[in-house]
């Protein structure tokens, strides 16, 4: 492929074909989830980097896909139980961990180190909003998408659902998936990426290593649900009612 027609590609359809090149982006900083709707060249242009530099990291990158990294050609109710199962438990037990070492960090170190306590805060807002937005998507989006799935498959009517197009609660999705994304953006920016001071304590140590590690699958995790699946059910919906 030309490097004209890779600029002009958009983040999350080059994620979307080779899940791969996600850590091309994470390299260089560039959101490939929430903000994956725009082409290599502008987000370069954006935060000031080389793009000889992207597109050679890009074409270094195995282009045969692992059939079980392979999102973009996986059913849509396949999809979304395996959002559900990886990433929602992920999140869910990971809240649990990060939560106690938080509240510890921030009780020892809060008064001489107070990023931690807004550290502990902001991830509190996070639990919160993750909880609520998976519990919507388990119980209404993702029912819904798997009977659209089922009645193309199958050929037989349904009715609308409740909420009206699936557009309304994908856009909702999408405004929450903002919200946590920036909040773990500040969070990052006060950890220092992540890096915790020379004299921190291994309680210290493994809150931020889990705290990258939690921000990584969330990312992919957004990902698969506004650049492949959402899309994807949008255009299905589309395509059955009319």
């Amino acid at each position: 492929m030309e490097n004209t027609d890779l600029l002009e590609q958009k983040i999350a359809d080059i994620v979307a074909l080779n899940i791969q090149t996600a850590h091309v982006f994470k390299k260089y900083g560039i959101d490939f989830c929430c903000g994956g709707g725009i082409t290599i060249q502008k987000a370069c242009e954006n935060k000031n980097i080389d793009m000889d530099l992207i597109i050679q990291d890009l074409k270094n990158i195995d282009e045969k896909v692992l059939q079980s990294q392979n999102y973009n050609n996986w059913e849509l109710d396949f999809l979304t139980d395996f959002i559900v199962n990886t990433h929602h438990v992920y999140v869910t037990e990971s809240l649990v961990f990060i939560d106690a070492y938080a509240t510890k960090v921030a009780k020892v170190h809060g008064e001489n180190h107070p990023a931690v306590i807004k550290i502990k805060e902001l991830f509190e807002l996070v639990a919160h909003d993750l909880s609520s937005h998976m519990k919507k998507e388990e119980l209404l989006l993702f029912p819904y998408i798997k009977r659209l799935v089922a009645a193309n498959k199958e050929n037989i009517k349904i009715d609308k659902a409740q909420f009206g197009s699936v557009n309304n609660p994908i856009n909702m999705m999408e405004e929450e998936h903002e919200i946590v994304g920036n909040l773990l953006k500040e969070i990052a920016v006060l950890s220092n990426n992540y890096n915790p001071p020379v004299w921190a304590c291994n309680t210290f140590k493994a809150l931020y290593a889990k705290l990258d590690e939690f921000e990584q699958d969330l990312h992919i995790h957004i990902h698969l649900e506004n650049n492949i699946l959402f899309p994807k059910a949008i255009a299905m919906e589309t395509k059955y009612f009319n």
